[in-house]
Formats: C-alpha cells, structure tokens, sequence
C-alpha cells in the first residue's frame, strides 16, 4: 500500500475540509451532493473520502475518469459531432452540485501525445459551457471543488523519483504525518491569507517581475483582489490573482517543464505585445504550444498570476505534475502565469453583478484553455502602486511582507 490507513484517513480529512474551505459563499449543509471523480488508480482514497462523505450526512457520487487508453481513443476515433457531444443530463447534474473533489492518479502521462492538439481543444471548446455552469455557481457561493494527487509509478518515472520517494513529497507537501494534518493547513493558510491581506492593501497598478530569463509586466486591472488561504487544490500556497489581460507585456519564461494532455514541454519562452503572446518558442514541444496558443481567441492572453513563497511549500522536486509543480517552494519559490481563462473570484466586486459584458470591459480573459507555466529562477517581483510609488514585494523566493 502506497499510503497506510491513517494516512488514507487524513488525505480524506484534508480533502473535505479543502472542499468545503473553498466555499465563497454560505456553508456546506447535511445532504449538498458531493461528486468523487477520480483516476481509477486513486480507488483507495477515493474510498476514503467516501466512507467520510457518508459520515458527515453528505450526497456523494462517485465517477471514474475515462482511462487514458479510451481517451486515446475518443479523441483519435471521433468525428466532429462526436468530439463536440455532450451527454444528455450532464449540464443538469453540473447545475445539481454543491462540491466536488476530484483525484489526479495518471498511469500514461503520454498517451495523448500522437493525438492532434486541435481534436483535444475542439472538444475542450464544446465541454466550455459546462464549466460555466460551474463557475456560475461558485460565484453564488453554492459550489466549491478541490483537487489533488495521489502516487503512480508513471507520476514518479516522469519526475524522476522512485514511488516511494515521489509518496514521501506528497505526504510532506500535504501534511500527511502531522498528527492534525487540518489542524496545520488552517495554520499555514491563515498566515498565507495575511499576505494576501498585505497585497490587497497595497493598491497595486503594475507587477514587474525579472529574472535571469524574464522582463514581465502585468496589470492589474480594476475591482481585483488576490486569493490566498482558500482550498481549491491540494497542496495549495499560492497567492494569486486573475489580471487585466490587456496590460501583459514583456517576455516570460518557464524553467519547469510540464506534462499536458499527453505532451511533455520544457522551456517556454513567450513575448507579449498589447496582451497577447505574439511569439512563442520552446526548447521541447513547440508546436504542441503553438497549437494550444491558438486553440481559440483568449489561448494567448492570460488569466493568471501567481506567486508561492518558499518558507510554506516543501515541495522541492519536480513533481510532473502541474498541480503540485505550481506550487514548488524549493530554493526561490515560483511565479506562474496561466494562459488562457481567468478566475472569476478574483473580482473585488459584488460577485453577482460580474456577468460577461462586464467581465470584457474589465479584461477578464475568455478561454476553453488554462495551462500554467511555472517559473523556479531567482527572481524580484516590484510592484507599482496606483500613487506611482514602486514597492519590492518579492525577492529570493520570498514576500517582502
């Protein structure tokens, strides 16, 4: 067994709690359903949090992700009604949820990779819609989901590391042997939410982040805010925000390689201009990034900025794994940007007035994609205030705070 019972237990505990932490709004009540979707080789802790499901009063519905060799197939097989089918009665049990809690436990990180980009944003461009229906909800505070990793030998032999050793980061990054695993993520989330506070306070125009590699601007935007201290993934210490598109300018570069959708990337280079990516190289899956730059109009721009401060995360190998690799702490931390959407709870705003015209004139960008591209370099973030004072917010992997 890769985890042992109490570990299982705990993975559980935090799982829920991550869920239900996440809510925006009003709290989970007795009998909100819960959908369980999880990577077949995620059974035993999809179980666990089940059997907790259960216990707490909770609807839960348990859904196994479609195995990569199927994938394979739908994505090779289908015609184009095909790619773009959605299966009746899927938005309304989407519109039924009050949680999800979904398990990432790959077995073939590259099974994709001979299946054209262009099928996979087809069908990533009519499955959209049903996204929305759930961001729709977490603005109204009845939806929260949450999201993690559990062990495979595939997972370890991407990222280098044996099964043991990549178990042993979850578990560090996780908590998994602290006696109260819960009890310490309240206490690491509450002093992430501090800085977050502290950068919420400083009323931020620009953010200029430089590196060995990297001359990046991005503006903030109006009615924002930066997120920390939620639940949405697990292990999470980012602090990040959901920029005005239109202001991204300069050249960003991503050290960490990444595995997605079947393709392995390394060494992403891309240039801004008016807010859009208008050249972009890598070292290992060009045309791959290429391809997903153009999956639709808002591929090239981005949704978000983030930074992880280093003192929180114990993440210090690379995972293979964006969500864990997003949040690598290591010797500097990281910067990320995502291309392609944002995150709507970004707005400083009344949530329910943020519809679509409004999110356009604000520069809340639109797409069927979201792809974070991670930055480990040494590096300072500088922020420009809105009275024009400069301010170092961020340097050596850490906040100035």
């Amino acid at each position: 067994m890769i985890f042992s019972k109490t570990q299982l237990a705990k993975y559980a505990d935090v799982m829920i709690w991550a869920m239900e932490n996440a809510r925006r709004g009003g709290k989970f009540k007795k009998y909100d359903s819960v959908l369980v979707r999880y990577d077949k080789a995620a059974l035993p802790l999809a179980h666990a949090i089940y059997e907790r499901l259960l216990d707490k009063k909770y609807l839960p519905t348990v859904k196994t992700t479609l195995p990569e060799e199927i994938q394979r197939s739908f994505y090779t097989l289908a015609d184009d009604k095909q790619l773009k089918h959605i299966t009746a009665g899927e938005a309304a049990f989407q519109e039924s949820l009050n949680g999800l809690i979904a398990l990432h436990a790959p077995e073939d990180l590259t099974a994709l990779k001979t299946v054209n980009p262009a099928r996979i944003g087809t069908a990533a461009v009519a499955r959209k819609s049903l996204r929305e229906i759930l961001d729709k909800t977490e603005q109204a505070g009845k939806f929260s989901w949450t999201l993690c990793n559990y062990p495979t030998e595939e997972l370890a032999k991407k990222a280098g590391l044996t099964l043991k050793q990549y178990a042993g980061q979850i578990a560090k990054a996780c908590f998994l042997n602290e006696k109260d695993p819960v009890k310490k993520w309240k206490e690491v989330m509450a002093q992430i939410t501090e800085i977050g506070q502290w950068l919420n306070g400083l009323k931020i125009d620009t953010l200029h982040v430089q590196s060995a590699h990297m001359d990046f601007e991005v503006l903030l935007g109006e009615k924002r805010k930066f997120i920390s201290g939620g639940g949405n993934n697990i292990p999470s210490f980012e602090i990040f925000t959901s920029p005005d598109w239109r202001g991204t300018k300069g050249v960003y570069f991503a050290d960490l390689s990444s595995y997605r959708t079947g393709n392995y990337v390394k060494g992403v280079r891309l240039e801004f201009k008016n807010g859009r990516a208008v050249k972009a190289t890598a070292e290992a899956g060009e045309d791959y990034l290429r391809k997903m730059l153009a999956m639709d109009k808002g591929a090239a721009q981005i949704g978000e900025f983030s930074l992880t401060d280093r003192r929180f995360s114990k993440i210090d190998k690379f995972m293979a794994d964006i969500l864990f690799d997003e949040n690598f702490g290591g010797k500097y931390g990281n910067c990320h940007v995502a291309v392609g959407s944002s995150y709507a709870d970004t707005y400083a705003g009344d949530m329910s007035k943020l519809d679509k015209k409004l999110k356009e004139k604000l520069g809340y960008n639109e797409s069927a994609l979201h792809w974070d591209l991670i930055n480990t370099e040494n590096k300072t973030v500088h922020a420009t205030l809105k009275n024009g004072k400069k301010v170092l917010i961020y340097e050596k992997g850490q906040f100035k705070f």
